[in-house]
This record gives C-alpha cells, sequence and structure tokens, in this order.
C-alpha cells in the first residue's frame, strides 16, 4: 500500500513538474489530488456517524461538487437520523432510479456560504425569530431557536435539531442534525 501511494505521489509531483514547465511564465494553476486536504468529503468521510451520508454522497455524484473551494455550510445528517426515515427509503434512494431524487435531497441539506453556528443565531434573532434560508437545491428551510438549541424546519414541516456545529472544512462549515430534512 506505501509503495503504491510512493509511486502515485510520485507521478503526480512529475506530472505537476512537467505541467509547471509547459505553463512557461503564466500563473496557471493545476491542483494536485492533496489541495482538498480536509474538505467537507473529507471530514464527512473520516467520521463513522456520517458513513450513510458519504454514501449517498457518493451515489449521487456529488463528491466532486463538495471538494470544491465552495465555501458551503452542509447540515450533515448522521446515521441515525437517516434511520429515522421509513423502512426501505435508503436502501431505494440508492437505486440508481432514483438518483435524482437523491441529488435534491441531499442538495437541500446544503447551503452557499460558510456560515458559523453563531451566524445562524445570530440571522435568527434579527429576524425575529425565525430565519429563511435558501439551500443549493433552490428550496428554502427555516432555522430557530428552541432554548439553546437551533432547529431546523423544512418546506414540509419537518424539524431537526442541530446537535454539533462549527465543524470546520477547507471549503465550509458542518453542522450535525438529528433527522433527514427533506424539499417539498
Amino acid at each position: 500500500m506505501k509503495l503504491k501511494l510512493f509511486i502515485v505521489s510520485a507521478l503526480l509531483s512529475a506530472t505537476m513538474v512537467t505541467l509547471s514547465a509547459q505553463c512557461g511564465s503564466h500563473h496557471t494553476h493545476v491542483k494536485s489530488a492533496y489541495e482538498h486536504r480536509n474538505d467537507i468529503i473529507d471530514i464527512a468521510s473520516s467520521q463513522d456517524q456520517f458513513s450513510t451520508l458519504t454514501t449517498a454522497i457518493k451515489v449521487a455524484g456529488l463528491v466532486s461538487t463538495l471538494q470544491t473551494e465552495g465555501p458551503y455550510t452542509v447540515l450533515a445528517p448522521t446515521n441515525s437520523a437517516f434511520a429515522k426515515l421509513p423502512v426501505g427509503t435508503i436502501k431505494s434512494l440508492l437505486e440508481p432510479a432514483a438518483k435524482g431524487q437523491l441529488t435534491q435531497i441531499l442538495t437541500y441539506h446544503v447551503i452557499a456560504g460558510d456560515f458559523k453556528a453563531r451566524d445562524i443565531i445570530n440571522a435568527i434573532e434579527a429576524s425575529g425569530g425565525a430565519f429563511v434560508i435558501e439551500t443549493v437545491s433552490g428550496s428554502t428551510l427555516s432555522a430557530s431557536l428552541s432554548g439553546d438549541t437551533v432547529v431546523i424546519t423544512d418546506e414540509n414541516g419537518g424539524v431537526a435539531a442541530v446537535t454539533a456545529t462549527d465543524i470546520a472544512a477547507s471549503n465550509g462549515t458542518i453542522h450535525v442534525l438529528d433527522s433527514v430534512i427533506l424539499p417539498k
């Protein structure tokens, strides 16, 4: 395994040197495979609690999108959040025929921009108790407070509590949800 990594690393380095020489004095920048370290995908896939989410992201073909510069704020449901869905839902969403629906659900959990917990709480307070947020899917959700807990309400009236906040990634922030939110 180490030998394979060394060979891949050497090939990448050689490719970068070759590309750099070909570009001459142009300041063209070619991203290496290692420049997106600790991005949203790296963070989520390194935590067992997000294994269902990362599997769904892979099936939906959203890995490369969530590895881009962003920034993004991801409302990440845990495995136990997915387990709350009706029996068979996850299995059916992971089928190729459901890719569009899966993509819609996953992008409903992503907000363009980097919003820390304090930013969201400030927006809730400034908006009189409920802050409407547009997601990457084009749909909206609402954030409010229940005591000290930020609560996310989806377009169907479903509710998810934010159980952990401000997990920093190189291209944004992850907040953990205890339920899956669903667009209309």
